[in-house]
């Protein structure tokens, strides 16, 4: 399979500038946990509420597993709740893809492609945070990055719109992963260690009508998924 969304995202990623180096971590949380929004250990064997755009999903041996099954596009595992200030948890494992993506999308928002407000891509080498609202995937930027006369105008326009962190994932290891998003802040955590930081204004977006993991290859395994308010 020709790992065509996630590998989208990484090559525009890496022209949208933003934070690169460890000193801009901070080192605290930033909210608390509030009201449970989602909770998912998968001990069944059905998808329960999570939908995928294609046949990509299986719940069995109490974990979840998305695998790419289409050449155009990584398979996608989503779970619709409104979200705004939020905690989101989840371990994984890596079954044979190299990567993935944990993105939030507000499917009513027309600005940008699809919908996409935020995400976290984690890559062999690196974590990235971006704002797919006022970056990659707005609308006028996206149509832009489409002709290579207007790419330098684009490529400015995404100044601050994503940050990325050297980061190792160990492929045969179970990793736990915290999200937050605060107001305009991104802060993500990797095993307890602050893994990656980002601010810029579409974070801030009002609703986030739903998470989903986008995986291209052979598969990621996910566990304990867990959802809430922000506080």
């Amino acid at each position: 399979m020709k790992p065509v969304a996630l590998s989208l995202f990484l090559l525009v990623f890496a022209t949208q500038g933003g934070l690169s180096a460890a000193e801009a971590l901070p080192d605290r949380p930033l909210a608390e946990k509030g009201e449970p929004l989602f909770s998912d250990d998968f001990e069944r064997t059905d998808p329960g509420e999570w939908k995928a755009v294609v046949p990509s999903l299986a719940v069995g041996g109490g974990v979840l597993r998305v695998h790419q099954t289409r050449d155009d596009h990584g398979a996608v595992a989503r779970v619709h709740r409104p979200m705004r200030d939020v905690i989101v948890s989840f371990r994984y494992r890596l079954d044979g893809s190299t990567g993935f993506n944990a993105v939030f999308d507000d499917k009513s928002h027309k600005g940008s492609h699809a919908g996409h407000i935020c995400r976290v891509a984690f890559a062999p080498t690196q974590i990235r945070l971006g704002d797919d609202r006022e970056g990659v995937m707005r609308n006028d930027i996206f149509a832009m990055r489409k002709d290579p006369s207007r790419k330098a105008e684009a490529d400015a326009l995404l100044k601050g719109r994503g940050a990325a962190f050297p980061h190792k994932l160990d492929p045969a290891a179970w990793h736990q992963v915290v999200i937050e998003i605060v107001g305009d802040r991104m802060r993500v955590s990797v095993d307890g260690q602050s893994a990656g930081f980002l601010q810029s204004p579409g974070l801030a977006h009002e609703t986030k009508g739903s998470f989903h993991f986008t995986v291209n290859g052979a598969g990621v395994l996910f566990d304990e998924v867990r959802v809430w308010a922000a506080r």
